[in-house]
């Protein structure tokens, strides 16, 4: 059996050894960005990236999904870092993991499909509006707010746009540039013309953005000092050169916080958004693999449990799976796992004896890079695509957007469930029975459930049946029929007589006051 497992991995290592070094490439930038939106050290998002590429995708049952930290993940994490500290974030991360491989021990790999996509699209829209906003001050080289959390309302109930607009005030030229360089990048990397070119698509946008915003910085630093982006508005790594120094800046959660009860509110968040996102992450990239495999959910469920826990327990950030990097590892030809594990290596040895060169990289250029997951996440067309499905879908959408930016990403999501549960009440309530009229014969048909809370409007459409009717009850298509809709039916059928209405039924069971009539 491991001679077979070993022959299979072994067999794509030309595909899946390029594959994981654009994965890198690709992840490097996203892990350094992630976790400066989430106002943590960058060191904890490489580290994260590491567990990701070497724990996670080592007890996946997915072969190309590729896990590391999530944009999706960056409100939860800034509150708690700055309510708790950053060892008490950690120990939440590190008990969000025990909850998931919980959860996968349970079988809760089906969570997914009772969030309605509507809440769960407006979940991702504003976590892309609270990216952006978050972010225009790393692009314009002030980052006084980089320590605050990333809810869309300050401290001082001042709100972030206002801060943002203040901001321009101390704005640096270089960061500017820089930013706005990166991003055009990123745009033109996004074309066709790009992504079809043989040599141009194979090297990933971001990392060109990142080339470009290292070698301006230092030229500026060369021949035009005003334009140099001052060494705070840069990515501060530790100086490692080597496994033992790496092993000296791996940081701990604080257990004295076990007794705090907030601490398990956000790992339980943490857990369900986490597991969320990478289920989402999990359906689509089983849709993209050319082999089409299909992944087992409760299993990835344990995977990321596993590496939640080791990566809160090592100083990193949560960890999902994350479509970005597993469709950019899908596009650049991985067939298994081995490409996801290279990646996770390389980010490994990079922050062991690169730091020098990757504490060059400007925030700005990462900036520009969560600018745009922002936007990709908060498209206007999806705004426009959530509109034309109707208002019980735009309803929870729009509620969800609104509730997370003005609340928090728990409160928010609770807000949009029961909007959109609301919905789906009152579509049962609508069409749960309909009443059929032709003169004074009336069809009455009960459709699949009829709870209680149909039993007013049931009230109200038998009282409007004239005297001297015949009605007919039809209970075929029910699935259920509460008890409480049982008895207004027995309730009219005894005093039918008194308005001289005949009644009939027709596959009802159960009722008392008058024969059930079988099927013609």
């Amino acid at each position: 059996m491991l001679r077979k497992h070993l022959d299979y991995y072994t067999r794509y290592l030309d595909h899946d050894i390029p594959a994981g070094v654009v994965v890198f490439l690709v992840a490097l930038p996203l892990c350094l960005g992630i976790a400066v939106a989430s106002g943590a050290p960058p060191f904890s998002g490489v580290i994260a990236g590491i567990v990701g590429g070497l724990v996670v995708s080592v007890v996946s049952g997915s072969q190309l999904s590729v896990s590391g930290p999530a944009a999706g993940l960056t409100v939860i994490v800034a509150a708690s870092a700055e309510k708790h500290g950053f060892g008490g974030m950690l120990l939440a991360v590190a008990l969000s993991g025990l909850i998931q491989l919980g959860m996968g021990y349970a079988r809760a790999g089906v969570i997914g499909a009772y969030f309605p996509s509507a809440v769960i699209k407006g979940m991702l829209a504003a976590i892309g509006l609270i990216l952006i906003m978050k972010q225009l001050p790393h692009a314009v080289g002030y980052d006084a707010d980089a320590e605050s959390d990333l809810s869309f309302l300050e401290d001082d109930n001042n709100a972030t746009f206002s801060f943002v607009w203040s901001s321009l005030n101390s704005i640096s030229p270089g960061a500017m540039i820089v930013a706005a360089v990166s991003l055009a990048i990123l745009l033109l990397w996004d074309t066709s013309r790009i992504r079809e070119h043989r040599l141009l698509s194979l090297v990933p946008g971001p990392l060109v953005a990142v080339i470009f915003g290292v070698l301006f910085n230092l030229a500026a630093q060369a021949v035009a000092p005003f334009f140099a982006i001052a060494p705070q508005h840069l990515v501060t790594l530790p100086q490692i050169s080597g496994p033992l120094q790496f092993a000296g800046e791996i940081r701990f959660p604080d257990f004295r916080l076990l007794t705090d009860y907030h601490i398990f509110v956000t790992a339980a968040t943490l857990a369900l958004v986490g597991s969320l996102e990478t289920l989402l992450s999990l359906e689509a990239v089983d849709k993209l693999d050319p082999l089409k495999r299909t992944a087992p959910t409760d299993l990835e469920l344990k995977a990321q449990g596993v590496g939640n826990f080791i990566s809160g327990m090592i100083g990193g950030l949560p960890i999902t799976a994350v479509i970005v990097r597993s469709s950019a590892n899908i596009n650049a030809g991985a067939h298994t796992k081995v490409a996801c594990i290279v990646h996770g290596l390389l980010l490994l040895l990079s922050v062991m004896f690169l730091s020098v060169v990757l504490n060059m990289i400007p925030l700005a250029c990462l900036a520009a890079v969560l600018l745009l997951t922002g936007y990709k996440l908060a498209k206007p067309k999806l705004v426009i695509e959530q509109f034309e499905k109707g208002f019980e879908q735009f309803a929870p959408f729009a509620v969800t957007v609104a509730a997370i930016l003005l609340t928090d990403l728990l409160k928010g999501m609770a807000i949009g469930m029961a909007v959109g549960l609301f919905f789906v009440l009152r579509a049962n309530y609508h069409s749960a029975f309909t009443l059929t009229r032709d003169g004074k014969n009336c069809l009455l048909r009960l459709q699949k459930d009829v709870s209680f809370l149909n039993k007013a409007p049931l009230r109200n459409i038998l009282q409007e049946i004239e005297e001297d009717s015949f009605v007919v009850i039809d209970g075929t298509r029910a699935n259920f029929i509460d008890h409480d809709i049982m008895e207004t039916l027995e309730d009219f059928m005894k005093a039918a007589s008194d308005n001289n209405i005949r009644v009939e039924l027709k596959n009802v069971r159960g009722l008392q006051g008058a024969p059930a009539m079988e099927p013609a």
